[in-house]
């Protein structure tokens, strides 16, 4: 007996489409980022170097605050080449995963044929970006915060880090360096998946026999 298929209003017939469930995406992102070990370590250093760099500023107003021999020119100055790292490393992401997606067309119009949606190419090249992002950020805060500790540790001595100041005031409110930290590292992966999602548009939108038929 024929399998007879729902229709919508306009007769028109409603197929159910299989989605890989989330935990096969992140296995799927992680065993590509193992592949490309090399390429993912470039696009994860902007995001270490820039949340080192936050990280570190943070720290350094912590530290100065509470010794009151805070120069604001200095701190603004500080808070400025943080954006404008950011900013580079934000760039350099989007670069790399567009680099990802041209090494990778044959892998996409192969995904793509086997029924892929357009949305669960998107996820995959977002969860990879994430990944490498957090990944990123992660070490850079703690890089750059045991730098930035040793240094102060050595110049005002370990009591130092007893009577710390706010990191940073936002709208007239202290915020405390551990908050500053943990929103240093989630402003790296947030960067990171911002930066990778026109890329990821572009390996959605690709047509999946013109992307097998490139040579790369």
């Amino acid at each position: 007996m024929a399998q007879q298929l729902q229709t919508s209003d306009k007769g028109q017939a409603i197929q159910r489409q299989i989605m890989l469930p989330w935990r096969r995406s992140v296995k799927m992102s992680l065993n590509s980022i193992f592949v490309r070990l090399g390429r993912s370590i470039i696009t994860a250093s902007g995001i270490f170097l820039g949340t080192a760099f936050l990280v570190s500023v943070f720290t350094q107003s912590a530290v100065l605050r509470g010794q009151e021999s805070m120069d604001q020119s200095v701190s603004a100055r500080n808070i400025w080449l943080v954006v404008m790292s950011l900013l580079v490393a934000t760039i350099g992401i989007v670069n790399s995963m567009l680099m990802a997606v041209t090494e990778r067309y044959k892998e996409i119009g192969t995904m793509k044929c086997l029924g892929a949606l357009d949305r669960f190419v998107v996820r995959l090249f977002l969860l990879e970006s994430g990944i490498l992002g957090t990944l990123g950020a992660v070490a850079g805060a703690a890089a750059g915060f045991g730098i930035s500790a040793a240094i102060y540790a050595i110049r005002f001595g370990a009591g130092a880090f007893g009577k710390l100041g706010p990191a940073i005031v936002l709208g007239g409110h202290p915020v405390p360096l551990w908050l500053a930290v943990i929103g240093g590292v989630l402003l790296g992966g947030i960067l990171a998946v911002l930066a990778a999602m026109y890329p990821a548009w572009r390996a959605a939108k690709m047509p999946p026999a013109a992307a097998l038929r490139i040579e790369i």
